[in-house]
């Protein structure tokens, strides 16, 4: 298959093109019409004039007793006395030749077909000329009746000379308003698609990153193809930005682990298990951060997941993390707490909240579960409650923190995105987070309410 060249790929070549492929064929259409009409106006009015040459010689001829024609010395048309002048004029009864026009010498008479008196006949003959066949009846001075044919013909160049002016005129004409109207339908196409050229300037500015969306003053009839790129531009932009989001979610929820293998790289033997624990959590993190990653739509489940268990575990790995600290855990907590949540989510939530707990804390960290609560006019089956003795939250920073990339302290080290993640998974499962200060420890106080 042949390569398309950039004008074949052009939208303005092509209807430029086909713009002028239409006018062409218009224009030599209009100037056909014209000729053939004018022509045709022109061999209308040599007939009229052929017929009154008929009539003026018809008039002026008369037959004597004796059946001889007669006709004046001077003719109605100066032309019929001047050898070659193009107009020639036969008068014949039958195919008797009674008289010929001075023009018509050395030129045979034209045949004329049947006709009867006060009949003519108009046509082209094969010598190039238009011929008047006229039938008249007349009586001479005794009464005899003769039937004559009154033959008129004038040579075509005398219709050429007149056709051939204008026809020149009007290819001229029609060429130079074609040029006309072929340059104004290509300056009104050039406007006419010139909020195309603008939404494709707005895209490589989009693409530049100049702009964030088409916001250009666009036709109506654009709109909906405007709306469309938009929105396309917003779902690619936030399939981006969740990609990343789900990449630093992902180094985020490693970390934990890591330190923790880091804490029992000296004694390996010693926590073997824990070891293969956290390896195994590793694991479960990238599966799961993998399926957020590739999933689409409304968030739903119908898994469950033991909240008992989760804080066990996490509190028993993070009491290794932070062994300098000697933290004490004040755990209140049923034997067994399952909640509809994907464990994924149930240890990321309670994770975060007990990892940021340990880091702030002076030496105490308190997790309580209440069940079956209203908070906000609504039923919660669970409340989950973690407080530090820590400096808690600076003023004007609580809801900052919730932010992704932001941290309470710039001095400690993190990634600014434990709390974000928290706040989005709490959202997604319909529940309710809120931060405020610790009545008992004096610290930061988080409360989890999960449907």
């Amino acid at each position: 298959m042949a390569r398309m060249t950039l004008r074949d790929k052009s939208l303005s070549f092509r209807l430029i093109l086909a713009e002028g492929l239409v006018l062409t064929v218009f224009f030599v259409l209009v100037a056909f019409i014209l000729e053939r009409g004018f022509r045709e106006s022109a061999e209308q009015a040599l007939k009229d004039r052929l017929q009154i040459q008929a009539y003026s010689l018809l008039s002026a001829s008369e037959f004597n007793a004796a059946n001889e024609l007669l006709l004046p010395i001077r003719l109605y048309d100066p032309r019929l006395e001047n050898p070659g002048s193009g107009l020639y004029a036969f008068i014949r009864e039958k195919h008797t030749v009674f008289w010929q026009s001075p023009s018509a010498i050395g030129l045979e008479a034209m045949q004329a077909p049947e006709l009867r008196p006060g009949d003519s006949v108009f046509l082209f003959d094969d010598n190039g000329r238009y011929v008047l066949h006229y039938a008249a009846s007349r009586k001479n001075a005794s009464g005899i009746e003769h039937s004559t044919i009154f033959t008129i013909a004038e040579d075509a160049r005398f219709i050429s000379n007149q056709v051939q002016p204008l026809q020149e005129a009007l290819r001229v004409w029609l060429l130079i308003i074609a040029v006309a109207l072929v340059s104004i339908q290509f300056a009104l196409l050039r406007w006419s698609l010139k909020p195309l050229r603008l939404i494709v300037k707005d895209l490589e500015a989009i693409e530049q990153d100049r702009k964030t969306h088409l916001d250009g003053l666009y036709p109506a009839e654009l709109q909906g193809l405007v709306g469309n790129l938009n929105a396309f531009i917003n779902i690619e932009r936030a399939h981006l930005e969740r990609y990343r989001n789900n990449l630093a979610d992902l180094a985020h929820s490693l970390k934990t682990p890591l330190a923790i293998l880091r804490g029992c790289v000296e004694s390996f033997s010693e926590n073997k298990q824990t070891v293969q624990e956290q390896i195994s959590r590793i694991n479960e993190i990238v599966d799961y951060q993998l399926q957020r990653a590739a999933a689409k739509g409304e968030y739903k489940t119908i898994k469950t997941a033991d909240l008992t268990v989760a804080i066990n575990k996490i509190t028993l790995s993070l009491d290794k993390v932070y062994r300098d600290k000697n933290i004490l855990f004040d755990v209140n907590i049923p034997d067994s707490c399952p909640i509809y949540c994907e464990q994924g989510d149930l240890y990321e939530i309670v994770g975060n909240l007990l990892d940021n707990a340990c880091k702030w804390c002076q030496k105490n960290v308190k997790v309580t579960i209440s069940l079956n609560q209203r908070k906000a006019r609504r039923d919660f089956s669970v409340l989950l409650t973690i407080e530090d003795d820590g400096p808690g939250i600076p003023l004007g920073k609580f809801n900052e923190i919730l932010k992704r990339g932001v941290r309470a302290d710039e001095n400690i080290h993190g990634h600014g995105i434990g709390m974000t993640v928290v706040y989005d998974l709490i959202g997604l499962l319909n529940g309710r987070l809120e931060g405020g200060t610790s009545e008992k420890l004096g610290g930061m106080k988080w409360e989890v309410y999960l449907p």
